[in-house]
């Protein structure tokens, strides 16, 4: 990762006259194509971004997100449910969110920029299609999430976000494991099919952005406020008893059962900076080396302008140069609060498998 950043030379301090305002283009580029996101990024961002809405479904348990049906050129499909299932499966669906996720779609940026690429294709999108409800065409953008058609989902529909049940005494042991190692076959039953240094990648991932309804979705590693999800739906107390514990959002694609795949990443952007959530990290013994030499150059803000830039609804909305430094500025300081981890725990620095 140090080569590119030398090679284009993306640590260059930035100012607002390298962020032209305007274009017709839902996605653009001030400065030629950026290495971190690949054309295949660039065609699913396009079709999120521009694609004609041409059927629609509900997502089971899920009220506040609609899938939907997109084809660029705007040719139109029956809305049959087995038509717009077909449509899903070919890679042309995605999931309409809540505008309060907005951060969905700075994460998604975060993700490539630092070369982890386990999240999906995400912008931000206003619609004005008379197929959906009014309440997804009458207020403000939405990030529209890509929909992987392989993602392996538990058949327990009140548990379907998870491709296999993990308890957290059982993520410590398997972390232990070094699952994928000498002696540890990630084919073994404790280790799920997972390649161990997937889990650092998750763990650093999620304490940036401070996402914890995945690894900790009790809040048992920070003091949570009294409005969190956690405190009124009572999960909090059960951080006194580990076995009880579960963790969630945990995905792999049937295609690739050894890697991860990271949806649902709003995350904290306003997560107080001395309440941070260690749990997230707890365990972990090492972590990618191409996320942790993007931290350590100096070279975030930079990298995430450049990439965000690229999302005109999304720039636009969250005032450009200017809305977005702020909290380009809060990752970084929570970067050095994980380098600073790093550094005194001794911990290794791993490449990709």
């Amino acid at each position: 990762m140090g080569d590119v950043v030398e090679k284009f030379d993306w640590c260059e301090k930035l100012g607002e006259e390298t962020f032209p305002e305007g274009g017709t283009r839902s996605i653009r580029s001030a400065a030629g194509p950026l290495p971190w996101l690949s054309e295949d990024d660039i065609r699913k961002m396009e079709l999120l971004s521009s694609g004609t809405v041409v059927s629609k479904a509900r997502v089971p348990s899920h009220g506040q997100v609609l899938q939907v049906g997109l084809r660029q050129g705007g040719a139109s499909l029956g809305s049959s449910p087995s038509q717009h299932e077909s449509h899903c499966q070919q890679g042309l669906c995605a999931l309409i969110k809540r505008p309060d996720d907005w951060y969905e779609v700075f994460a998604f940026h975060l993700d490539r920029v630092l070369g982890l690429n386990r999240s999906l294709p995400t912008v931000s999108r206003s619609f004005h299609s008379d197929l959906l409800p009014y309440r997804y065409t009458s207020g403000s953008a939405r990030p529209v999430v890509w929909w992987a058609p392989d993602i392996q989902h538990l058949a327990d529909d009140d548990n379907d976000q998870n491709s296999f049940s993990l308890t957290w005494p059982q993520y410590q042991a398997l972390l232990k494991a070094h699952c994928s190692r000498k002696g540890a076959p990630t084919n073994s039953s404790s280790c799920l099919g997972v390649h161990h240094s997937e889990w650092g990648r998750l763990a650093l991932f999620d304490f940036l952005l401070q996402v914890s309804d995945r690894l900790d979705r009790y809040c048992c590693g920070f003091e949570p406020d009294p409005s969190e999800s956690c405190v009124e739906n009572l999960l909090h107390i059960k951080c006194r008893s580990p076995k009880d514990l579960v963790l969630v959002h945990i995905l792999v694609r049937k295609g690739d059962p050894s890697r991860l795949v990271f949806i649902d990443n709003a995350g904290r952007p306003q997560h107080p900076h001395d309440n941070l959530n260690f749990r997230l990290v707890e365990g972990i013994k090492e972590f990618p080396e191409r996320a942790v030499s993007v931290l350590q150059s100096g070279c975030l803000e930079s990298m995430l302008l450049r990439s965000l830039y690229t999302d005109r609804e999304f720039w636009e909305s969250q005032g450009g140069v200017l809305g977005l430094r702020p909290l380009i500025h809060v990752l970084q300081k929570r970067g050095e609060v994980l380098l600073h981890h790093i550094q005194d725990k001794k911990l290794r620095l791993s490449r990709d498998p």
